[in-house]
């Protein structure tokens, strides 16, 4: 009995501190990232993880004809390039930073409403690293619309 809850109370422990870090991620990504879209309205949305060296993370957004959109992708200073890609619903590459000097911001207008996959990659420093010394931080993926005025 004293190993169940000893197993249980260490399973508490990892599920609260991920959920603070997922909450201090989400901060990160509304105080600091949201200045990232100026001068475009930030949707209200905050798409934030915590990543590690290697890993990449996907979504799927919406964007509709004739609106001015800005993504930004935004990342601890952990993390000195970001990789970023965009492909539409026929997985055709639309974007890629690598080809724009590694730029963490991109401003387009689609000529057709369409879904679009956005894929952020973290990649890994190339050196052997224990477990321990692995690098990981919070990435988020921001959106802004330009205003019509």
């Amino acid at each position: 009995m004293k190993k169940i809850l000893s197993l249980l109370a260490l399973t508490l422990i990892i599920s609260a501190a991920s959920f603070t870090a997922s909450a201090q991620c989400k901060g990160f990504a509304k105080k600091v990232c949201k200045l990232d879209l100026i001068p475009y309205i930030h949707d209200g949305n905050y798409h934030a993880a915590i990543l590690t060296e290697g890993e990449e993370a996907e979504l799927y957004k919406t964007f509709y004809a004739d609106q001015e959109y800005r993504i930004a992708i935004c990342v601890v200073d952990a993390f000195p390039q970001i990789e970023f890609k965009i492909y539409d619903s026929n997985r055709k590459l639309i974007y890629n930073n690598r080809d724009h000097h590694m730029s963490r911001i991109w401003d387009f207008k689609p000529e057709a409403s369409q879904q679009l996959k956005i894929v952020v990659k973290v990649p890994a420093s190339g050196s052997k690293k224990s477990d321990s010394e692995v690098i990981s931080g919070c990435v988020a993926i921001m959106f802004g619309i330009k205003d019509k005025k």
